[in-house]
């Protein structure tokens, strides 16, 4: 069928011309990214497998039993989120998964902490200027509707193959939640609460970050728990763009027509999926 409308062209010779004229830019953030990920694997593997899961339990009994952590109550709330903890982990590193479960945590990790490096300041941004929300939410609904594979093929075309255009197209996929619930949390604010602020004599900033911050952590909090979980999805799909990890197990499965490796793979990403989001909607909770 003829085209009339030669969207894609168009989008084509842009890119062309962004990668032309910035190449040492891109060549700089896959040298950063690259680097960030390969130290923070090498310093993971390096500690004792069980030393890792002891601490990650640690982290899930106190996130899960919050104030309470040394009393028989705070127990009781926590015992069930560490015994899946350790018997999960167990299970990874007993299918032989744990060096690749490091990687995919990994990119987890680095992908989620650059989306909320830019995802809170535009959340942030957004609920206080009409203007600008009225900008950033039709791009964060392109963002969202956009099948995620779709963001694969730039980040290979500016950043050829491995981890670095895998974390890229992680962090444009996971964005969205941190800045929608950002900016959510902060317009739902009591206005009477800020007007006794400005009564006060409190400047912008101190309201933002003494009121408007500190009243929206649980909504903030709800967008980081979406952003990790969204992260970690699009970590598994990046792995066909070679990005390391339990991602990369899953895909080798499909190729293979493997079915166990399949599963297994799978099964390790679940694993460190209820983690994740356990841990961080304890922490949510415990704000609240």
């Amino acid at each position: 069928m003829e085209k009339f409308i030669d969207i894609g062209t168009f989008i084509e010779k842009g890119i062309n011309v962004l990668e032309e004229s910035a190449s040492g830019l891109w060549g700089a953030i896959d040298n950063i990214i690259s680097w960030t990920v390969e130290s923070m694997n090498d310093l993971f593997l390096s500690i004792p497998f069980f030393i890792i899961i002891a601490l990650i339990t640690l982290g899930a009994y106190y996130a899960k039993a919050g104030k309470q952590v040394l009393e028989k109550e705070g127990f009781k709330q926590a015992r069930g989120l560490s015994l899946f903890v350790v018997l999960g982990l167990l299970l990874i590193w007993g299918m032989g998964y744990w060096n690749e479960a490091i990687q995919t945590t990994t990119l987890v990790i680095v992908s989620t902490f650059i989306a909320l490096l830019f995802g809170i300041p535009l959340g942030i941004w957004a609920a206080r200027s009409n203007t600008a929300d009225a900008i950033i939410r039709p791009i964060l609904d392109l963002m969202q509707t956009m099948p995620a594979f779709v963001y694969l093929i730039p980040a290979i075309f500016f950043f050829s193959v491995g981890n670095t255009p895998g974390v890229i197209s992680t962090v444009i996929f996971s964005l969205p939640p941190a800045v929608r619930l950002t900016s959510l949390g902060i317009r739902n604010v009591p206005g009477d609460v800020i007007e006794a602020g400005h009564a006060f004599g409190s400047t912008d900033r101190q309201i933002l970050f003494k009121i408007q911050l500190p009243l929206a952590k649980t909504t903030i909090l709800a967008g980081i728990n979406q952003v990790i979980l969204l992260a970690l999805s699009m970590v598994v799909i990046a792995s066909m763009v070679g990005a390391k990890g339990l991602g990369a197990i899953v895909y080798q499965g499909i190729q293979q027509n493997d079915i166990a490796k399949g599963f297994e793979s799978g099964l390790g990403i679940v694993v460190l999926a209820i983690i994740l989001d356990r841990i961080t909607q304890s922490i949510g909770g415990k704000n609240k």
